[in-house]
């Protein structure tokens, strides 16, 4: 029997469906599993932030030097590309009185496709670390995350008839890319990889697939003029997964990413 489950969270106007771990077997397992979603959490949190611990990021916050200006939260929302404007208003709407970001959100409005910290220093660290603290303002994180990168490229993946480790391939690339089709975008790395190679759904083989969007993703990354250009995430994490033949990416799982070294047993 297919056990289905429904999780429903007042905060967010979707129904997220999964297909539980003991579901019938033959039928390949989802990141929409939560324990599958765990997994794929702490592997890019090992590579954002050398800690599979990914729940202790919420407070995060660092101009890293990417000219992305401030890179924050469980997955590096940024001031430069404007999904930190986005999280903070989201926040603003579910905690409208007395929220200690609100007062940030024009500042944040004029530096998005800059760098710049106009307006955000000196007080922006401590009042986003001290935000941290607020249960509604790590659920805007966990729902900003969900909506505007985990759920588009994970529903993505599924269309293209990738198992798990296709579908964190996508999901992590999401994360660093942002969403858009331009060439240094997701969507662009992902139409560089079916030039080279079909997608299982378009009767393509699977792991050939996912090389030549690793292929296509490292080739931007190395060509990023203002980004450090450590690729560990795929080559000591991704392709070592792939070259296993873990498609579902079941643990055991053994990596390096950032300069750590990481189990999930």
């Amino acid at each position: 029997m297919i056990l289905i489950g429904i999780i429903v969270s007042a905060s967010m106007s979707h129904i997220q469906l999964f297909t539980a771990s003991n579901a019938a077997p033959g039928l390949r397992p989802s990141l929409f599993d939560p324990t599958k979603k765990e997994i794929a959490m702490k592997l890019v949190s090992s590579a954002e932030y050398s800690t599979t611990d990914w729940r202790s990021q919420y407070a995060f916050i660092k101009d890293i030097g990417d000219n992305r200006g401030y890179t924050a939260g469980i997955i590096g929302f940024t001031s430069g590309t404007g999904d930190m404007l986005e999280l903070i208003q989201y926040y603003v709407q579910i905690k409208p009185n007395n929220n200690i970001l609100a007062k940030y959100i024009p500042a944040l409005e004029k530096v998005v496709g800059t760098a710049s910290h106009d307006g955000l220093d000196p007080t922006f660290v401590a009042d986003w670390k001290t935000a941290a603290n607020d249960p509604l303002f790590r659920q805007a994180q966990d729902y900003k995350c969900d909506t505007d990168y985990f759920y588009p490229s994970v529903t993505q993946a599924e269309q293209d008839g990738l198992g798990a480790l296709g579908q964190f391939i996508y999901y992590d690339a999401m994360v660093m890319h942002g969403p858009g089709n331009d060439t240094t975008s997701f969507g662009g790395i992902r139409a560089a990889a079916m030039e080279k190679a079909k997608t299982p759904a378009q009767g393509g083989n699977e792991s050939q697939y996912l090389n030549a969007f690793l292929d296509a993703r490292k080739a931007v990354m190395l060509a990023d003029p203002i980004r450090v250009k450590n690729t560990s995430r795929i080559d000591t994490e991704q392709r070592v997964f792939l070259q296993q033949s873990n498609l579902d990416l079941n643990p055991p799982l053994i990596w390096r990413a950032s300069g750590g070294n990481f189990t999930i047993p």
